[in-house]
């Protein structure tokens, strides 16, 4: 199969395979007598293990370490167990960020008003909360002498 071929069946740019062949996540294949990439199933099946772990939101170094798992049968569970469970912790840290933004967002929109924008507390709540940042940044940065 060529490159377009497995780039259609996956829904990966050529690019992209051409990047994770070059990061060794893909192991090269054989080449025509055109000098043409040829892919076997194997790729194929590869590539999909590479795009599902990114879709889930695996970095590279962690899909690199379950396709190094993957690859020896005899390998523990427990090793992918670990890359999971960290992801998962990331994952969780996401999604406590994002609750508390939404949390944040929330409590503006309750603020806002009708008037005009010089009014708008959404507004005023952002630019003092980036003044009061920075106060912060620059007084910690006073007491402990690093400039």
């Amino acid at each position: 199969m060529k490159i377009g071929e497995l780039a259609k069946a996956t829904g990966t740019k050529v690019e992209t395979i051409r990047y994770y062949e070059a990061s060794g996540l893909l192991p090269p294949p054989a080449r025509t007598q055109a000098n043409y990439r040829d892919y076997e199933l194997s790729h194929l099946e590869r590539l999909m293990f590479i795009r599902r772990s990114r879709d889930l939101g695996f970095t590279l170094k962690s899909v690199r370490e379950l396709l190094t798992l993957a690859d020896d049968d005899d390998e523990s569970c427990d090793a992918v167990d670990e890359v999971a469970s960290a992801h998962l912790l990331a994952v969780e840290q996401k999604i406590a960020d994002l609750t508390a933004l939404r949390d944040q967002l929330s409590l503006l929109l309750q603020c806002s008003g009708d008037g005009t924008v010089g009014d708008c507390r959404i507004i005023s709540s952002l630019a003092s909360t980036n003044l009061a940042n920075i106060r912060n940044q620059s007084s910690h940065i006073r007491e402990t002498g690093n400039q």
